[in-house]
Order: structure tokens, then sequence, then C-alpha cells
């Protein structure tokens, strides 16, 4: 079963095991994990669903895509140029990993 765990800034963490591939952002949603906005529904447009991927997570995503790249540019907390992902943008299950741990950052908007 795909599993998310999204680490809040506070310490917190919040653990998600899906009944499906989802992407980090719309199960974060439907399970009311705070600290993830997105504004715009998943379309790479607003960059208030930004996370940092942990470490040991990072070789099993896909490239960041051109509007991915640009919206990383704009997040309300700081960049980290290699951490740093949308994560309506990285799938859980299916065809990404099985399992990832994010950090929420301190701030979407």
């Amino acid at each position: 079963m795909p599993t998310i765990t999204y680490h809040q800034p506070g310490g917190d963490t919040q653990v998600i095991e899906l009944e499906k591939p989802d992407r980090i952002m719309q199960a974060a949603l439907k399970n009311s994990v705070p600290g993830i906005v997105g504004e715009c529904g998943g379309q790479a447009m607003c960059a208030t669903c930004h996370v940092y991927v942990r470490e040991e997570y990072l070789d099993a995503l896909p490239e960041i895509g051109d509007d991915e790249e640009e919206m990383l540019e704009v997040t309300a907390s700081e960049r980290d140029e290699r951490r740093s992902r949308l994560g309506c943008q990285i799938e859980v299950g299916g065809s990404g990993p099985e399992a990832i741990e994010v950090d929420i950052p301190e701030e979407q908007v």
C-alpha cells in the first residue's frame, strides 16, 4: 500500500496510507494535512503545495519539468535546490515510489 509521511515544521508527523496511487498534494487535501494549500488544484501554477522531499527518496522521483521549475522560483518559503518539489507533480504508487516522506515548509502563501 503506497504511503506518504508528512512532517510538519513543529515536529508533528502524519502518515497517510493510500488505497490507490495519488499525488502528494491531492492526498494531503483529502486527508486534511495542515500546510498544503493547493490553490490551483494541481496544475503547477501556484506553488502552494511546495514540499521538501527527504533525501533518501529523491532518486526515485522524475525530473523537474519546466512548469514546476518556474513555480519553484516563487515559493513562499525558501527553495532548497535539491529537495524542493511541488506536491502536485509527484505521484506515490503507480508510476511513482511506493513510499515517500516530505517536510512541509513554514508557509505556502
